[in-house]
């Protein structure tokens, strides 16, 4: 769930990307797209590794994390972020 809005999902693997790289600067929050799975079987728009996103701070998920080994960012097809899930948890 979006963790500024707790009732609509931000998950589903065509929205997902492994934004690994993920880092503070200037007071805010970014990661880059580190995901290279091919995009067909995941039914996904293609968005280039290395393309950095910003992660606007009431979209990071802090109560919780994953158990993929991948940090993960949930993007519209505008780039829109739905929610950033950091690595650990479950």
């Amino acid at each position: 769930m979006q963790p500024d809005v707790p009732n609509l999902s931000c998950c589903g693997e065509a929205d997902a990307y492994y934004c690994d790289d993920y880092y503070a600067k200037d007071g805010k929050a970014y990661c880059k797209i580190t995901d290279d799975r091919e995009d067909e079987p995941l039914r996904r728009r293609h968005v280039e590794i290395g393309t950095e996103i910003e992660i606007p701070i009431n979209k990071i998920k802090w109560d919780r994390g994953n158990p993929t080994g991948h940090a993960i960012v949930f993007l519209s097809t505008t780039n829109y972020v739905w929610c950033f899930v950091q690595t650990g948890g479950v």
